[in-house]
């Protein structure tokens, strides 16, 4: 308890910046401090938003996700104010989930996503449920992720795709098929396949405490 005050003391003195730092070379502690420290910014940014077909949680979600990318992308030698990166993020996040979420109105963020949807449009029967270790079970049709634990994969998955990786994933949960997500990316169906994997491979890595 006392080396948790003395902790949190040290980072108080310090700036922000110098926190995301530490956060970024991957002292939790210092992520924690910080996501503490700006979660206001979310929901100041979620106000003004109104998804069709989600409600005020589903895009605080978004703002999660964007502040996670903030201290991600955080450049410190640029000089600029962590805080104001902040913003633009958690802005620039919620702004693109309102645009995809109008584009995709027939699968707003706030359906459950079921684990056995095809991955791919070629008649296999490859589904998400076989991308993530041990996640079979006795009747895999009852299996399902709410929204809380899919922004829970989507804020550590953050960390751990690339971009076109984390778009791909995203548009694959919001059931796009596999053909339109080649489409909406500008990019081949080989492009997505290739990416499926890759994630695959990194799910089983990263997101073992989110299996069933």
């Amino acid at each position: 308890m006392l080396a948790h005050l003395s902790q949190n003391q040290l980072l108080k003195a310090m700036k922000d910046e110098e926190v995301v730092v530490l956060a970024q070379q991957g002292q939790d502690y210092a992520s924690e401090y910080i996501l503490h420290k700006y979660r206001h910014i979310i929901r100041s940014k979620a106000k003004p938003y109104f998804l069709t077909g989600a409600d005020q949680e589903d895009i605080l979600q978004e703002g999660w996700i964007g502040l996670h990318k903030a201290i991600r992308d955080f450049q410190f030698e640029k000089g600029i104010p962590f805080k104001h990166f902040a913003e633009l993020c958690v802005s620039r996040q919620i702004i693109t989930a309102v645009k995809t979420s109008t584009r995709l109105k027939h699968t707003p963020l706030n359906t459950y996503i079921s684990l056995n949807k095809p991955v791919y449009d070629d008649g296999t029967d490859r589904t998400l449920i076989d991308m993530i270790p041990n996640a079979r079970m006795t009747d895999p049709e009852e299996v399902v992720m709410n929204r809380e634990e899919l922004a829970d994969i989507k804020a550590q998955l953050v960390e751990t795709l690339s971009k076109f990786e984390y778009n791909v994933f995203l548009l694959y949960l919001k059931k796009a098929s596999y053909q339109e997500i080649a489409n909406q990316l500008k990019t081949t169906t080989k492009a997505v396949d290739n990416a499926l994997c890759r994630i695959k491979r990194k799910i089983d890595l990263k997101m073992k405490p989110y299996t069933y």
